[in-house]
């Protein structure tokens, strides 16, 4: 499976931006997609995942404020980002689940967001 990550970039605190994790390979063997976001001196945090079925999970730090969408016919997760947040300034990646948990995770490049104050 390879993950193609997109949609990165500067913004203002308050502002927007949405990114993009298009699935490519053996897609049938992926359960949930999400993203992961890293800052500098922290531990990669789970920001928000979405399975098949259409179960969200997401990091308290942005309920309310990000919304994770999935489209199947396009192997697609996006990952909409309001009302940002200087904090929420990291590197993020997108990730794959597999179906069978003794699987490894697979991680797409992870793309750059930072959010001035």
């Amino acid at each position: 499976v390879q993950l193609q990550a997109s949609g990165g970039g500067l913004v203002q605190a308050g502002g927007s931006l949405r990114l993009s994790c298009a699935a490519s390979g053996s897609i049938f063997s992926i359960n949930a997609m999400g993203w992961y976001r890293q800052a500098p001196g922290k531990e990669r945090e789970l920001v928000a995942a979405m399975s098949t079925g259409g179960s969200t999970k997401y990091a308290d730090s942005v309920k309310g404020r990000f919304t994770i969408s999935r489209d199947n016919a396009k192997n697609t997760v996006y990952l909409q980002m309001n009302s940002l947040k200087p904090e929420d300034t990291a590197f993020y990646y997108c990730n794959a689940a597999p179906s069978d948990p003794s699987e490894d995770d697979y991680w797409g490049q992870g793309t750059q967001v930072t959010v001035s104050s």
